[in-house]
């Protein structure tokens, strides 16, 4: 029985985080209709422009409250809230491919909301996955190459009993976990670390999970984590 866990040294840098989980099982991430998923992540661009209101990129809050906390702990030069990476694409008018239906998803969802999104292969996963602080030496294999980028001493990860999945939250992933249209069993998620946030980060879980399941079948099933509830089955 895996489990998604969170551990106390990522509480103690931030203690109102709340993480959302969405757990889907027996879907079908095949592509099929490329268009709809274009349709919807250009929608979802359309809806981002209003985290933009400010002409300074980095003074729009969005921006700003998630380069905040990665200054907290220990980060790769130039790595950024994966939120602030879709809304410069979205800010410089560079629209999003598609790559496959639950990255797509997330994506639009990740734009309409503001919100950092990410979703990892539940079945490639080695044990529980946790997020955490890095001990610095985990194997991470990054998208677009086969050499191992391990995490920071004290950098926040996503990792398993294998090495890391994710690097600073969700900001680069790792090849082994990514999602692929052969998934069938997949944890996404979306974090929170604006409590003044909850209401649309709470929308956010709900809409995420309705549109996975209308759109690839299966079961999905969302729990939020927080201090007091820090961890949840997902298999």
């Amino acid at each position: 029985m895996k489990k998604f866990i969170i551990e106390n040294d990522f509480w103690s840098l931030f203690p109102n985080a709340r993480i959302g989980v969405v757990i889907c099982q027996g879907i079908d991430n095949s592509i099929k209709d490329e268009d709809k998923y274009k349709n919807m992540i250009c929608n979802s661009e359309k809806e981002a422009l209003k985290y933009l209101s400010n002409t300074e990129f980095s003074s729009n809050e969005v921006i700003k409250v998630w380069r905040e906390a990665f200054k907290k702990f220990k980060t790769k030069k130039g790595a950024r809230s994966s939120i602030e990476a879709l809304l410069k694409r979205v800010n410089n008018g560079n629209n999003l491919g598609t790559i496959n239906p639950l990255v797509d998803i997330y994506n639009s969802i990740s734009l309409r909301y503001g919100l950092p999104c990410g979703g990892e292969d539940i079945d490639k996963f080695a044990g529980d996955i946790r997020l955490t602080i890095a001990v610095g030496n985990e194997e991470f294999i990054p998208l677009g190459t086969d050499e191992s980028s391990p995490p920071y001493e004290g950098e926040v990860v996503y990792k398993d009993d294998k090495g890391a999945i994710c690097r600073c939250f969700n900001w680069r992933e790792a090849v082994r976990t990514m999602l692929t249209e052969n998934t069938k069993n997949a944890l996404l998620c979306i974090e929170l670390i604006d409590e003044r946030r909850a209401e649309e980060f709470e929308n956010a879980l709900k809409d995420l999970s309705k549109v996975v399941q209308d759109s690839l079948g299966g079961i999905s099933k969302v729990s939020i984590l927080d201090i007091n509830n820090k961890e949840v089955t997902i298999e």
